[in-house]
């Protein structure tokens, strides 16, 4: 039977699911696997983060079609941080196409941003920052190298899966042998499969003993040669440094107040509030309502230091509340979660009194059926707690006004922003305010960031466009927010001068927000001595299958990106080192030479390799430290 081989596609492709009303039969979510199903009943297609579930077609010539390989996860307001690792996405592809399948395809290779109002209903506005490629463009690694050496180790096994016959040896529960071997011929592949997810394992297959960490894949391209582990990084790493400009940081802050509305002049009235989404049509994230009422000094409260509560029960997704022009307080909902109860002691005076809500969005509905059913906005509003009861004043006639009043000044451009009364920063910052300074263009060619350190709510301009909405003081779990840094796009910045504008909806002033440059020039290595070689020390030619360097071994390799060179080396050790990119740490065993032969082969280079030879780093003496049976290289290094 012909076979076809598809090893990688980096945009995604939009496949047609079955939805029920009310019901997905594929079981989509945030966390969940999908089958789209064909015609004839059974999937050929596979959406998510793992191919185990995926049964495969149901016709042996239909190909076997991984839709989205999901490399990370989209993050919402209030999630931790999270992601893939790339041993794990690793892992699946080697078994989806040991297994015969025909395509995969990534969902996302290159992560963004959701500039302005674009992101889906809480979702943040940096979108799949843990892609190969994060937001900003650059590679993260090792998920970006160790898949393009997975994908190299499918390669060099292409003869053997498209040509020869395929076999599965289960050895046990947890390990088994996949081979694709043509009888007569040296055509012949395996993946040897360690399914343990704690557990390492030796596992021998044609008289040989191959070791396979825990829920790992070992790529045999000639069924003898151990090209790559799916668990066993031999790339490089990185680690992303925000570094404050020295230039672009002299910020001379000015405001300019939003006035609180009440019933007067407002653009439509009604009884009851206006649903929210279908209100502002998608113009805007925010819309007023007020409302007045009406109270004699029998309603109030008699009895000393008791208030009145308001109460305003909201379908979504958040709310600033005012009483009589000021301040009661702000609430919202999450993405499981849209709608939500606001109560708050108000003070309240005999005669009028008047209440406005600043209702907002956060996105559009992102998923599901019936979503043009989606409901947003403030459903029920009551003051409670009066001497004479509840009184309801949902049925009480309501002002409306779609957008913010610098909104529709514009006062985020160069133009907009001579119209608005600008003035030095309050000593008390308020609520609803807008802040604009100008900055200098940072230094170099590289991505640029703004850290929002200290803010609330709002959204941020440079140069009159919107780089999308900041939520700091959504806190996760952990107790930090979200994303503190948004990307900045240097074709967003003048050649010198540009304007910034931040709209704030708390009480909170823009003194730590501070301008950034962004990049990854901090690499490193982290190989252990029992690691196989990099992929990429063998090719398979007209089917010779065959090494190319001299040297085949464990070894650490070191590239800058384009135009840089290695200018430091910050740590460098050869024994029982820990930590990760950034934040390694020595161990009881290290062997002091270690950072002069990194040195050596590696400062001033654009890249360098470093073979784990214990004479070498052992310098022909006796070993330091014997006790220590399998030793790590690590190394980390500052391209400039």
């Amino acid at each position: 039977m012909a076979r076809t081989l598809f090893l990688m596609a980096l945009v995604s492709t939009i496949v047609v699911v079955t939805q029920g009303r009310g019901h997905h039969k594929g079981g989509y979510g945030r966390h969940m696997t999908a089958q789209n199903v064909t015609y004839d009943g059974k999937s050929m297609f596979i959406n998510g983060r793992r191919e185990l579930l995926f049964s495969g077609p149901n016709k042996p010539y239909k190909p076997a079609i991984w839709t989205e390989n999901w490399t990370a996860q989209y993050r919402v307001h209030g999630d931790p941080p999270s992601q893939r690792s790339a041993e794990d996405i690793a892992f699946s592809i080697a078994r989806f196409f040991s297994k015969g399948g025909n395509l995969v395809n990534y969902y996302m290779y290159h992560g963004g941003t959701n500039f302005g109002r674009t992101s889906s209903a809480f979702t943040t506005t940096r979108y799949y920052d843990e892609a190969p490629l994060d937001e900003y463009g650059l590679q993260r690694e090792p998920k970006w190298s160790h898949l393009r050496d997975v994908h190299k180790a499918v390669l060099l096994c292409r003869k053997a899966i498209l040509g020869g016959d395929p076999n599965v040896e289960k050895l046990n529960e947890f390990h088994e042998i996949r081979t694709f071997e043509k009888l007569g011929t040296n055509l012949c592949a395996a993946f040897i499969t360690n399914n343990h997810t704690t557990d390492a394992a030796t596992i021998n297959f044609r008289g040989t003993n191959y070791f396979l960490p825990a829920h790992s894949i070992s790529v045999l391209p000639d069924c003898k040669t151990l090209v790559y582990n799916t668990q066993s990084i031999v790339s490089q790493h990185n680690s992303r440094n925000y570094e404050r400009s020295p230039i672009a940081n002299n910020f001379q802050w000015e405001m300019f107040n939003e006035a609180i509305p009440t019933t007067k002049k407002m653009d439509m009235y009604q009884n009851i509030p206006a649903e929210l989404y279908s209100l502002l049509k998608d113009t805007t994230d925010y819309a007023w309502y007020t409302t007045s009422f009406e109270l004699a000094p029998e309603d109030l409260p008699i009895k000393p230091g008791v208030l009145p509560i308001l109460r305003i029960m909201s379908l979504g997704h958040t709310m600033v509340a005012f009483v009589n022009g000021d301040l009661v307080g702000s609430a919202h909902g999450t993405h499981e979660e849209k709608s939500f109860d606001f109560q708050r002691p108000v003070q309240l005076r005999v005669g009028t009194n008047y209440i406005s809500i600043l209702a907002g969005t956060v996105g559009l509905p992102d998923s599901g059926a019936y979503m043009e059913h989606r409901y947003a906005g403030p459903k029920s509003i009551s003051i409670i707690a009066l001497n004479t009861g509840t009184r309801d004043i949902t049925t009480n006639m309501w002002g409306h006004r779609v957008g913010l009043r610098g909104e529709g000044m514009k006062v985020f451009s160069d133009e907009g922003s001579l119209k608005a009364k600008w003035k030095p920063l309050s000593p008390v910052p308020r609520p609803l305010s807008w802040y604009r300074t100008r900055f200098v263009t940072p230094e170099g060619t590289g991505p640029v960031a703004i850290r929002m350190t200290g803010m609330g709510k709002g959204m941020m301009w440079i140069n009159g466009k919107n780089i999308g909405r900041h939520w700091m003081s959504f806190l996760s779990p952990l107790g930090k927010p979200t994303q503190s840094e948004f990307h900045i796009p240097r074709s967003f910045l003048n050649p010198q001068d540009n304007l910034l504008v931040i709209f704030e909806e708390e009480p909170l002033a823009p003194v730590q927000v501070e301008i950034l440059n962004v990049n990854r020039d901090t690499i490193c290595s982290f190989i252990v001595e029992n690691d196989p070689a990099n992929v990429n020390s063998w090719v398979s030619r007209r089917g010779n299958f065959h090494s190319i360097v001299p040297y085949i071994g464990p070894q650490a390799s070191l590239m800058c990106a384009p135009g840089k060179k290695i200018m430091t080396v910050e740590f460098a050790s050869f024994g029982n080192p820990s930590g990760y990119c950034g934040e390694y740490i020595l161990g009881t065993c290290n062997v002091v030479a270690t950072k002069q032969i990194v040195e050596q082969e590696c400062l001033g280079k654009e890249t360098c390799s470093v073979a784990l030879n214990r004479a070498v780093f052992n310098q022909n003496a006796a070993d330091p430290c014997p006790e220590i049976l399998v030793k790590t290289l690590a190394i980390q290094v500052r391209c400039s």
